[in-house]
């Protein structure tokens, strides 16, 4: 079984079961990562850099789009969109689930298999009074099978979410 159906599968009751979805305005967010690059299998380590856009605007209650860019030290970029599940934990603690896909280039790193890469994040933040955030995420990023082969990577990052109405204060 592909790691990322296994991931996708583990990831769907965050979609279906939500504790508390805060009631107050979620803004839409500018996020800004910094990672480490196959933290897992440990063969290829890089740094990881991620621009991401977040909408704010729900979908069928609980459901978000999203947008990035991934950039790592050996050249490699994704770039893709996606869904994603804000699931709040009394105002603070937020519990994000996210999936997309997205092009891949390996650059001079590691080959992921195939030009197109599916994403699947889990992450944990806090939210500051200003609706900002600061989270810790861990993803995994494989063609699902698709390719010839299908390494896959997984990627820890560290994840400043900005509220993009604060930009033009």
């Amino acid at each position: 079984m592909p790691r990322s159906f296994l991931a996708a599968v583990l990831a769907l009751p965050l979609l279906l079961l939500t504790p508390e979805v805060s009631a107050e305005d979620d803004p839409s967010l500018l996020s800004f990562g910094v990672g480490w690059w196959d933290l897992v299998a440990g063969d290829d380590d890089q740094a990881d850099f991620r621009l991401e856009y977040r909408h704010g605007q729900r979908f069928l209650h609980v459901v978000k789009p999203w947008a990035g860019l991934e950039v790592t030290t050996a050249g490699a970029v994704w770039g893709g969109g996606g869904l994603l599940v804000d699931i709040y934990f009394g105002r603070r603690i937020v519990l994000t689930g996210s999936t997309g896909v997205g092009g891949f280039y390996e650059g001079d790193g590691k080959d992921l298999g195939s030009a197109v890469e599916f994403r699947s994040t889990i992450e944990l933040g806090y939210r500051f009074d200003d609706r900002s955030r600061l989270s810790l995420a861990f993803g995994h990023l494989s063609n699902a099978g698709i390719g010839d082969s299908n390494p896959g990577t997984e990627v820890l990052t560290l994840y400043y979410h900005l509220p993009i109405d604060r930009l033009f204060d």
